[in-house]
């Protein structure tokens, strides 16, 4: 099997975990506390994706530099997507709905906020797909570490994001083909994370890795954590550092 086609089909591993968590959280009425205690677990495993394997392998392929001015760019272009989204109805986009005041708007209550989370669900999910096909020029060999990272935080991100569209009375038709669309766009990112950066510098794709590790970082701490705090404040810790030691075990066994 060709690379390009691994890439792709990698990716789309990767991205089928939306689906199976947009499936879980719209059809089964899974209690907030739950989703609160996933979404740790998944925000855990994305951390330690991004020190080990996204940030480690940019400082390795390019040094200190574009490993932190690419970090530091990713921070700052997700940063700005996300603001223009959130005035656009897309602030709660991975909120379940329960909080008092942290309901995805419908469409009758802000016009384009369906659009609005679509887009920000591909924000969301570009960056982890793409350093995906980015392994992949590492020897040909993908990072098992990686895909597992985001197959894993995936899950969660497609559980509590789907059960707020459901909270905000947006059919199956569209959440499943807003989720279907990332999966199938995650596939697309992750070969033109392979067939696009391959063509540049070492010092290049180190920044292009550093700069999805810093748009997934923001993420995190924009989206994951303030959910899963919001409703299991004392364990979220915990439960986030086993998702983390999971991450860091596979990275190393």
């Amino acid at each position: 099997m060709s690379l390009v086609l691994q890439a792709g089909g990698w990716g789309l591993l990767a991205g089928s975990a939306l689906l199976l968590g947009a499936a879980w959280g719209y059809e089964v009425r899974v209690p907030q506390k739950a989703i609160a205690l996933v979404m740790a677990f998944g925000a855990g495993v994305l951390l330690s994706a991004v020190s080990f394997e996204l940030v480690g392998e940019a400082y390795e392929q390019g040094g200190l530099g574009p490993a932190a001015l690419g970090t530091l760019a990713g921070a700052v272009a997700y940063t700005l997507g996300n603001v223009w989204l959130a005035r656009r109805g897309a602030r709660h986009r991975k909120r379940s709905g329960h909080a008092h005041g942290q309901r995805q708007p419908s469409e009758e209550e802000q016009s384009g906020s369906g659009t609005a989370l679509a887009l920000g669900a591909l924000l969301d999910g570009i960056p982890e797909s793409a350093v995906i096909g980015v392994g992949l020029l590492d020897g040909g060999t993908v990072s098992l570490v990686t895909v597992a990272a985001v197959f894993l935080s995936n899950i969660p991100e497609g559980l509590s994001s789907s059960a707020g569209m459901r909270e905000a009375g947006r059919g199956r038709g569209y959440v499943f083909g807003v989720w279907g669309a990332i999966a199938a766009a995650s596939t697309l990112s992750a070969v033109l994370g392979y067939t696009v950066v391959g063509n540049f510098s070492p010092a290049v794709v180190a920044a292009v890795t550093a700069v999805a590790a810093g748009a997934i970082l923001t993420m995190i701490a924009d989206t994951m954590i303030p959910e899963a705090f919001e409703e299991a404040h004392l364990a979220v810790g915990l439960v986030t550092v086993g998702g983390f030691l999971l991450s860091f075990a596979l990275s190393h066994a």
